[in-house]
């Protein structure tokens, strides 16, 4: 009789670890959830000193077309550029995926042409894209980001003008 309440004291008590990890990895990745939610957030109101919050310095984003950019002052910097070429951006979280130290999200960028860019002048028109980007967190902020912006769609509606 001994020995099996030993081996049920055992079993409650792996079973009591197992959940309490389980419950903490839910809670890891809603909070690596969120981080994303307000880096995209920044994105579209341009409140870029809320990076420092979100951000590590030592923050890289890669993106497909060879665009990089390294710390949260490159950050800044290349979200208020992008601010003044499209002052109205919003990007709209379509799907978001938490696995481990990584955060996908597939989302809806739209924005009005209003400023120089990639060499074109203003030209007034409202663009939609999708994009997709994968995130890694450390220590509760954002480390990495690989993005993967339809630029073929953005250039040929910014060229349909011409």
């Amino acid at each position: 009789m001994k020995k099996l309440f030993y081996q049920f004291i055992i079993l409650a008590v792996l079973l009591n670890v197992l959940g309490c990890n389980s419950n903490n990895q839910k809670s890891d990745l809603e909070v690596n959830r969120e981080i994303v939610r307000q880096y995209h957030k920044v994105w579209s109101d341009g409140q870029v000193a809320n990076l420092d919050k979100i951000m590590s310095p030592d923050f890289v984003c890669h993106f497909i077309n060879g665009i990089e950019w390294k710390g949260i002052e490159g950050a800044k910097n290349t979200i208020s550029s992008h601010k003044i070429s499209f002052p109205d951006w919003n990007e709209k979280i379509v799907d978001i995926i938490a696995e481990g130290d990584k955060v996908v999200t597939r989302y809806k960028s739209t924005g009005t042409h209003q400023g120089k860019f990639n060499g074109l002048d203003s030209t007034g028109i409202k663009v939609t894209i999708f994009e997709t980007s994968i995130y890694r967190i450390a220590n509760g902020k954002l480390v990495e980001q690989w993005g993967f912006p339809d630029a073929l769609s953005l250039n040929n509606q910014l060229q349909a003008k011409k």
